[in-house]
Order: C-alpha cells, then structure tokens, then sequence
C-alpha cells in the first residue's frame, strides 16, 4: 500500500477485501504466481564458437518481501533483472567450456538462482529451450556425421568383397580351407604358449590335430 504521507508501507496486504483511505493511499498489486520468462543469449564458447541459447526460467517475487521490491526495482522488476544476469550468467559458464558439451543447466540452475534470490526473485525452474551453434560448427559436424557414414559404407562393402573372395577361394581350391585351419591352429597354440595358465583341452576342438589333416593337393581339383 502507497500512502502519500510515509511512502510505501512494509506492511503486506494478503487477496481478498481491504480498506484503504482514498486519495491518501492506493493499493500496489504484484501477481506473485510463477510465470515464465523467456531470454535468449549469444555466447562465445571457449574453443571460440557462437552458442545462441534460448532459457526458460519459472520466476515470481518474495511475497514478504514486495515493499523492498517496489522500492529498488519497483513494478517490472522481472525486466530490470532477470535479462542482464542471465546474459552474464550464460556468457561465464559458456566461456568455459567447448561447443561440443553445451548442455551446463544445472550449474547455471545454480548460480541463476543464487543472483535473483539476490534481489528477492526466487527461481523455480530453469531450463534450456533451444541451443544453436554457428554456421561454420553446424557444418563441420554434419561433415563428421558424413565422413562416419562413408567409412561404415567402406567398411561394410570391404566385408561383403572379402567374404565373397573367400568363398570364391573355397570353391576354387579345396586346400584353402586347410590353409585357413593351419593358421587358425598356429594362432591357438601361441596364445597357449604364452599363457601362465595351465590349460587342459581336446586338440580335435582346438584345431590341433594337424597331423591327421590331409595335406596332399589333388591335382585334378
């Protein structure tokens, strides 16, 4: 309540009907539900990139605390506040880091929460509506996302063209499927060799048995 003798009083007056005497004193009304309010910044990430960052934050004034609000901020306090501490609050923690991890909600939660209770401004939510990135950072991820591709394409076709040169080679020369046994059984025994454990197995499952393998070459296949 204003009163034109002593100014605003610290008294504050709950909804509902009041008395007031008229001329001498008007009533101020704050709506002290939350609502959001919506700030988008432009930051320099530490490895030099643009980060534009939308935040949502869910803000209502100290009910108790309305006469001191009026008195430095007065009415629109949340247009007097909240733009320049979440412009400087992104800027730091942005400035921190690299483009790639963007995502630092909770510790701007934190410090965005701490600077408005400040000025008498709690903060029940705060969150990250839209990030964008400059052109230059879009464009060099959505050529790394390309270059993945290519190189699992590359991969894949150089299984597919080994699996079928293999089978090509089977069908062609039986004997080289005993080249690919032999190897297979060289690789087995260094691996036992060179273990410090004892190991207990049939050779007929390890591919050991060589010497009942028929080496001899058919020359008619």
């Amino acid at each position: 309540m204003f009163n034109r003798l002593v100014g605003v009083k610290d008294k504050v007056y709950p909804e509902g009907t009041h008395l007031m005497v008229p001329w001498f004193e008007r009533p101020i009304i704050y709506d002290v539900r939350a609502r959001p309010y919506l700030v988008e910044s432009t930051s320099g990430s530490r490895d030099l990139q643009m980060v534009k960052i939308g935040l949502r934050v869910l803000t209502r004034p100290m009910a108790d605390q309305l006469p001191e609000i009026y008195r430095t901020l007065a009415e629109n306090y949340s247009e007097r506040v909240l733009p320049s501490i979440i412009h400087e609050t992104l800027k730091d923690i942005v400035a921190q880091y690299n483009a790639k991890p963007a995502y630092h909600s909770e510790r701007e939660r934190k410090i965005l929460t701490q600077r408005a209770t400040n000025f008498n401004i709690p903060l029940d939510d705060v969150s990250i509506t839209t990030l964008t990135f400059g052109k230059e950072f879009t464009a060099a991820i959505e050529a790394k996302k390309v270059a993945a591709q290519e190189a699992a394409r590359a991969k894949f076709i150089g299984e597919s063209k080994s699996a079928q040169l293999i089978g090509q080679a089977i069908a062609n020369n039986k004997a080289f499927i005993t080249l690919r046994k032999i190897e297979a059984a060289r690789e087995i025994a260094q691996t036992i060799a060179h273990s410090a454990n004892k190991v207990y197995l049939s050779s007929d499952d390890l591919l050991l048995n060589l010497q009942g393998m028929n080496l001899e070459v058919d020359p008619k296949k």
